[in-house]
C-alpha cells in the first residue's frame, strides 16, 4: 500500500528560499547598524509599484476582453449569484411584463394576505392552546416591494400534453411589518422584514376543452428555498447567533409541510376536478442508487503548512430532490468503498436530478472532494446505469454508481419475480430492499370518541406504521370529526407478510381513541391493488370510522431491449459557479428532517444483496441550497450538466444515512461496536454475553393504563475508553420514535456495572402495547463536546406476551443490532 505521508521536498526548498529572502534584508540593516525606517519606506514603495502596475494591467485586460467578447467581459464583472437565471440559460426567459402585472396587483395580494393572517391564522392560534386564547396581530403591513420573478422556463419536452409546467425563479425582498401580541402576557414580537428565493413549479392542468380552459393550478417549491427573517421585540432573541438559524428552520419546516415537493397547494378552477388526485398525485417512479465506491481522490489531511501531504475521509452527500441521504465515512483512504444502496422517490421530473458531493470528514469545516449530477430524465430512459463518472470541481477522482429506475406497476403480476430478485421471498424481516410502494391518502374521521374527559373534544392526530416505519399526522384541535386531507408514502419490503397499522390518538391526553390493522395481502387482491372506503376503528366507538385511500404499486425494473452497440445517453449537468462564489452567495440553513420514508436508505453489495437485516434509526437531513451556473471541463463520460449543489455546513448533526439491509452498510454505531468486538476478541474467544446485560422489569399496569418499566442496572459493559464508560439508558416503544416518547437514565460516570433503579413509564393500553415493541439501547454519554460518544449495546423486546400484565424481572445480553434479543437468567 502507499504510504501515510509523504514529504513535498520542492515545496519545502521553496519555502524555505522565500524566509530566507524576507529575513537577510532585516539582517543586513541590523549589521549595518541602519535604522528600521528603511524597511518601511521600501515596503511602502514595492506596495505601490505593484498597486499601480497591477490596476494598469487590469484595466488593459478588461479594455481587450471587452474588444473581444463583449458578453461575457460583462458577466465577469458582474457576480454570478447576482444575476438572473435568464442570463445563465437559454430556455429560461425574463418575466418583465409579469412583474409589471405583479407590481400592478400587489396592493390587492397584499389586502388578501392581511386577510388570510386575521380570518384564518389568528382564530387558529387563539384556537391552539389557552395561554394563547389573547393572540391577535396589532399591524400587518407586507410592503411596498412587490415579489419578483427572475426568470419564467416552460418544458415544452417530456410532459404530458394535457398539463402546461412552469418554473418561476422567485425572489422577495420585503420591507415588511408584521406584529402581534397576546394581552395576557404583555408579549409583543414581530416582523420586520423577510427574504425568500427559490423555485417555484407551477402546474396547469388538467388541460380542458371549455372555459376557463385549465381545470386547477397547482403551486410548490422543488426544494426548500433560502429564508431570512429580520424579528423585532421578543423575538429579537431569535437574531442571536446559535438561534438565528435555528428560528428560520422551523418556519422552513413549517413551509415545507405546505409548499415543498412532495406537499402542494392546489386552486381548483372548475368543480369536476378530483382535487385530491391533483394534490397528492402518484409517484413518477423510485430511483435505486447504488453508492458504491470511488477512486483517486485527492488527499486534502495535509500537515505542517501543507509540506506533509496525508490522504481523506471521505463521505458522500446524495441529493434527489428534497431527500437527502449521507454515506459512512471512510477512514484515511483515497480510494473508498461503501457498497451501499439508497431509495429515493421521484415526484416531478424535469426539475428533479440525483445530487452528489463528497467531502473529507476534519474536526472543524469537511474539505470539498467533487460533485456530480444526474439528469434523471435519462435514467428513466435508461432504467439501468452501472459506470463510473468523472467528478467535477476538482483535479482528479471518479466516482462508482449503480442507478436502477424502478415503475410503479399497478399489478401483482411480477410480484414474486421482484421478491426473488431482492431475496424477500424466504426471509422474515420487515426492512430491505424494497418490493412494492405503499401510497396512502388519508382524508378524515367521524364520530371519534371524547377521549379521557367526557363531553370535551379531543385534539386528534393519526399515527401509520408499516414494520419498523412509522409516521404521523398533523393534529387537529379541538374535533371529533378531524379532516386531515395529508398524503404518505412507505416503501415495502413484502407486502404479503407486512401489515399496515393505524392508531388514532388524542394528542392533549396522550391516550388512543382507536386503531386499524390493515393486512397488505388484502391490497393484492383489490382491483388496481386499491382500497377507497371508511374503515372501521377498533377499540373506539361504535360508529368511529376513517377515510382513507390506499394503493400499493410494485416496483420493477423493466430493463429495454438494447441493440449491441448501443451507447446510453445520460446526461451529467454541471454546476458552473466556483465554491468560492457559492459560500460568499448563499447563507447555509440549518435543516430539519423530512417526513420519515419519503425516503429510504438500503444498502446491498454491487453484485449481491446479502438477506441479513438490521433494525436501525434514521436522521437524515435536509437543507436548503441554492442555484448557479457555468461551464467546466467535461467529464469523460456521456452525461450532461448541472446546475445546483450544496455544501455540507447545512448539516445539523453529520451522520450517516442509517442502512437496514446488509452487514457491510450497518449504522455507523453499529459498525463502530463490532470492530470494538473484534478488537477485544484478538483471537481469544468472547463469552455469550460479550456486551454485558442489562437487568429490566416490564409490566402493565391495568388500573394506570401504562406500561411500567423499571432499568435496575447493567452488569459487564465494555469499555468506550481507556478511562471505561460513562454508560446511560435509552428507551422507545416502537414505531413511535418522537422526541416526546424517548425515555433517558441518568449518566453513571466511569462505570463498567452501573445501577440506576429508575422508574418509566408509557401511556398505552394493554391490546396496544403487545403490538409494540420496546427498544433499550445502551450509550456512552462522552461529556459535552466529546467524541467519545457511541452504542454499547442494544435490545429489543417484543411486547406480544400474556404475561405482560403480571410483569417479570429479567436479564437480558445486550448485542450489537438488537435484533436477537434473549433472557439470560
Amino acid at each position: 500500500p502507499p504510504p501515510l505521508l509523504s514529504v513535498d521536498v520542492t515545496g519545502l526548498v521553496s519555502q524555505f528560499a522565500r524566509s530566507f529572502v524576507l529575513i537577510f534584508p532585516v539582517y543586513v540593516l541590523g549589521y549595518l547598524g541602519l535604522s528600521f525606517s528603511w524597511v518601511l519606506i521600501a515596503l511602502c514603495g514595492l506596495f505601490w509599484i505593484r498597486r499601480h502596475r497591477g490596476g494598469k494591467t487590469s484595466r488593459l485586460g478588461r479594455a481587450l476582453a471587452f474588444l473581444e467578447d463583449e458578453e461575457e467581459a460583462v458577466r465577469l464583472s458582474v457576480s454570478s449569484a447576482d444575476l438572473p437565471a435568464w442570463v445563465h440559460f437559454p430556455d429560461t426567459e425574463r418575466a418583465e411584463w409579469l412583474n409589471k402585472t405583479v407590481k400592478q396587483m400587489w396592493p390587492f395580494i397584499c389586502q388578501f394576505i392581511e386577510k388570510l393572517f386575521r380570518e384564518t391564522i389568528e382564530p387558529a392560534v387563539r384556537g391552539a392552546n389557552n395561554h394563547l386564547s389573547t393572540f391577535s396581530f396589532t399591524k400587518i403591513d407586507i410592503g411596498h416591494q412587490p415579489l419578483r420573478i427572475n426568470g419564467v422556463k416552460v418544458y415544452t419536452e417530456n410532459v404530458d400534453k394535457r398539463q402546461i409546467i412552469l418554473d418561476l425563479q422567485i425572489s422577495f425582498v420585503g420591507n415588511c411589518e408584521i406584529d402581534l401580541e397576546i394581552k395576557r402576557y404583555f408579549c409583543r414580537a414581530g416582523v420586520k422584514s423577510i427574504q425568500i428565493h427559490g423555485t417555484m413549479r407551477v402546474i396547469l392542468e388538467p388541460l380542458i376543452g371549455d372555459m376557463p380552459l385549465i381545470g386547477a393550478l397547482s403551486l410548490f417549491f422543488l426544494r426548500k428555498p433560502l429564508l431570512e427573517i429580520n424579528w423585532t421585540g421578543l423575538t429579537n432573541l431569535l437574531d442571536v447567533p446559535g438561534l438565528n438559524g435555528l428560528s428560520d428552520t422551523i418556519i422552513l419546516d413549517i413551509i415545507s409541510n405546505y409548499l415543498v415537493l412532495p406537499n402542494r397547494i392546489t386552486v381548483p378552477l372548475v368543480s369536476e376536478v378530483q382535487i385530491a388526485q391533483l394534490r397528492f398525485p402518484m409517484p413518477k417512479g423510485v430511483l435505486r442508487i447504488h453508492f458504491i465506491e470511488a477512486q483517486d481522490l485527492e488527499g486534502k489531511d495535509t500537515y505542517l503548512k501543507g509540506i506533509v501531504k496525508g490522504k481523506s475521509d471521505p463521505y458522500g452527500i446524495i441529493r434527489v430532490g428534497n431527500q437527502i441521504f449521507q454515506s459512512k465515512v471512510i477512514k484515511e483512504n483515497l480510494n473508498p468503498k461503501w457498497n451501499e444502496v439508497y431509495e429515493a422517490l421521484v415526484y416531478e421530473h424535469p426539475g428533479q436530478e440525483l445530487e452528489i458531493e463528497l467531502f473529507d470528514e476534519d474536526p472543524d469545516k469537511d474539505d470539498f472532494l467533487g460533485s456530480l449530477m444526474i439528469d434523471l430524465i435519462e435514467v428513466e430512459k435508461e432504467r439501468l446505469l452501472d459506470e463510473w463518472f468523472t467528478l467535477d470541481e476538482v483535479s482528479k477522482g471518479k466516482l462508482h454508481l449503480k442507478l436502477e429506475w424502478l415503475t410503479l406497476m399497478p399489478t401483482a403480476e411480477n410480484l414474486d419475480k421482484v421478491l426473488t430478485s431482492i431475496r424477500a421471498d424466504k426471509d422474515q424481516a420487515n426492512d430491505g430492499l424494497s418490493s412494492a410502494l405503499l401510497i396512502l391518502y388519508l382524508d378524515s374521521a367521524r364520530n371519534l370518541p371524547s377521549g379521557k374527559k367526557m363531553n370535551s373534544n379531543p385534539n386528534p392526530l393519526v399515527l401509520l406504521s408499516v414494520g419498523h416505519k412509522a409516521q404521523e399526522s398533523k393534529i387537529r384541535y379541538k374535533t371529533n370529526e378531524p379532516v386531515w386531507e395529508e398524503n404518505f408514502t412507505f416503501f415495502v419490503h413484502n407486502p404479503k407478510r407486512q401489515d399496515l397499522e393505524v392508531e388514532v390518538r388524542d394528542e392533549q391526553h396522550q391516550c388512543s381513541l382507536g386503531n386499524l390493522k390493515l393486512p397488505l395481502s388484502q391490497l393484492l387482491e383489490s382491483e388496481d391493488l386499491t382500497m377507497h372506503q371508511r374503515f372501521q376503528l377498533s377499540n373506539s366507538g361504535p360508529n368511529s370510522t376513517i377515510y382513507m385511500k390506499i394503493a400499493l404499486r410494485v416496483l420493477s425494473l423493466e430493463k429495454q431491449a438494447r441493440s449491441p452497440d448501443h451507447q446510453h445517453s445520460a446526461q451529467v449537468k454541471r454546476p458552473s459557479l466556483s465554491k468560492d462564489a457559492r459560500k460568499s452567495s448563499f447563507k447555509p440553513q440549518v435543516p430539519v428532517s423530512p417526513p420519515p420514508d419519503s425516503n429510504k436508505s438500503v444498502p446491498a453489495s454491487p453484485v449481491t444483496d446479502s438477506d441479513k437485516t438490521d433494525t436501525a434509526e434514521k436522521n437524515q437531513p435536509a437543507d436548503a441550497s441554492p442555484q448557479w451556473t457555468a461551464d467546466l471541463s467535461r467529464s469523460s463520460s456521456s452525461l450532461h450538466a448541472s446546475n445546483f449543489s450544496y455544501s455540507p455546513s447545512h448539516l445539523s448533526v453529520k451522520e450517516p444515512t442509517p442502512s437496514i439491509a446488509s452487514d457491510i452498510s450497518l449504522p455507523i454505531a453499529t459498525q463502530e461496536l463490532r470492530q470494538r468486538l473484534r478488537q477485544l476478541e484478538n483471537g481469544t474467544t468472547l463469552g455469550q454475553s460479550p456486551l454485558g446485560q442489562i437487568q429490566l422489569t416490564i409490566r402493565h399496569s391495568s388500573q394506570r393504563n401504562k406500561l411500567i418499566v423499571v432499568v435496575h442496572s447493567c452488569r459487564n459493559l465494555i469499555a468506550f475508553s481507556e478511562e471505561g464508560s460513562d454508560p446511560y439508558v435509552r428507551m422507545y416503544l416502537l414505531p413511535d420514535k418522537r422526541r416526546s416518547g424517548r425515555r433517558k437514565t441518568h449518566v453513571s460516570k466511569k462505570n463498567l456495572n452501573p445501577v440506576f433503579d429508575q422508574i418509566f413509564d408509557f401511556s398505552v393500553s394493554l391490546p396496544e402495547v403487545q403490538r409494540r415493541t420496546l427498544d433499550v439501547a445502551v450509550k456512552n454519554s462522552g461529556g459535552f463536546l466529546s467524541k467519545d460518544k457511541g452504542l454499547l449495546g442494544k435490545l429489543l423486546i417484543p411486547l406480544a406476551s400474556e404475561e405482560l400484565a403480571k410483569g417479570w424481572t429479567q436479564w437480558y445480553d445486550l448485542t450489537e443490532d438488537g435484533t436477537r434479543p434473549h433472557g439470560a437468567s
